[in-house]
């Protein structure tokens, strides 16, 4: 294939990602030049799906998705697609040898963003992996470049870290989750009527989704653990900003770290890494 267009098509999905997350981009930064393009082509191939179940209200949600995952799996078997996004992903995704049950569980969690309006416990748990454990996973394997004991080693612990970035985006988007999508994902909690000690639990359980992920952060191949441990600081801090936030304004507003606050976050990371502090 025409490396030009390859070199395009990541562009395009660089491009995605810096355009709907800069907190995101910025830690992609931090990781080394070899990898960057292929964690970019898996965001671009996430973001897209998400996109399709939350903002596109005027159309065919359920068609436009199904076409998405049609297109993404001619890529996959013809080697290129003419949709840079999906010749992007396919492109990793036959490079580093992502399990295609991890895109599977994916697809699923984004069609029940179609019907789904509340989880119980168990539901809860087969979301949070479909939408945010397995693209752990996903990154998980570029890191390793195909080391299958490392990956094994670091699994749980990325998954994890999947679950609470997943988990502290539910809870700052409660407003619009709520009152332009019609959802709640948090089981046994009344969100319309959100209180300080509900608030507390659901924090409580992230927390220690953090705890358990910071241990595989710390056994990260070197390329990958400056950029996703800039990720993890970025969480907590979001995290921290919704502990001190009170409940009925977490309701009604989105809660956000400036960007003055970003570069200060990246700068005390860097130090902490390269002191090894970690």
């Amino acid at each position: 294939m025409d490396n030009l267009f390859n070199t395009v098509s990541v562009g395009c999905s660089k491009l995605v990602t810096k355009s709907y997350s800069t907190s995101f981009t910025l830690a992609v930064k931090m990781l080394a030049p070899s990898i960057r393009d292929a964690i970019y082509s898996i965001y671009g191939f996430v973001r897209f799906a998400d996109e399709i179940v939350d903002t596109f209200h005027e159309y065919n949600k359920a068609n436009l998705l199904e076409e998405f995952e049609q297109d993404y799996y001619k890529a996959y078997h013809e080697g290129i697609s003419l949709n840079p996004i999906l010749n992007a992903f396919q492109l990793t995704v036959k490079k580093y040898n992502i399990d295609d049950d991890l895109v599977q569980s994916f697809l699923k969690s984004m069609r029940l963003d179609l019907t789904k309006h509340n989880y119980d416990k168990n539901e809860y748990e087969d979301y949070i992996y479909g939408s945010a454990d397995v693209v752990g996973l996903m990154c998980l394997k570029v890191f390793v470049k195909g080391d299958l004991n490392k990956f094994n080693e670091l699994k749980k612990s990325a998954m994890r870290l999947g679950s609470a970035f997943q988990k502290v985006n539910f809870l700052r988007d409660l407003k619009d989750d709520i009152e332009v999508l019609d959802r709640s994902y948090f089981p046994n909690i009344d969100i319309h009527n959100l209180d300080n000690i509900s608030k507390l639990e659901i924090i409580a359980e992230i927390e220690e989704d953090f705890k358990i992920a910071y241990q595989g952060i710390k056994n990260l191949p070197n390329e990958a653990k400056f950029g996703v441990y800039t990720s993890y600081i970025y969480y907590k801090c979001l995290l921290n900003k919704l502990k001190r936030t009170p409940s009925k304004k977490i309701m009604n507003t989105r809660i956000r770290v400036s960007n003055p606050r970003k570069v200060s976050l990246l700068a005390q990371s860097f130090v902490t890494y390269k002191l090894n502090l970690m």
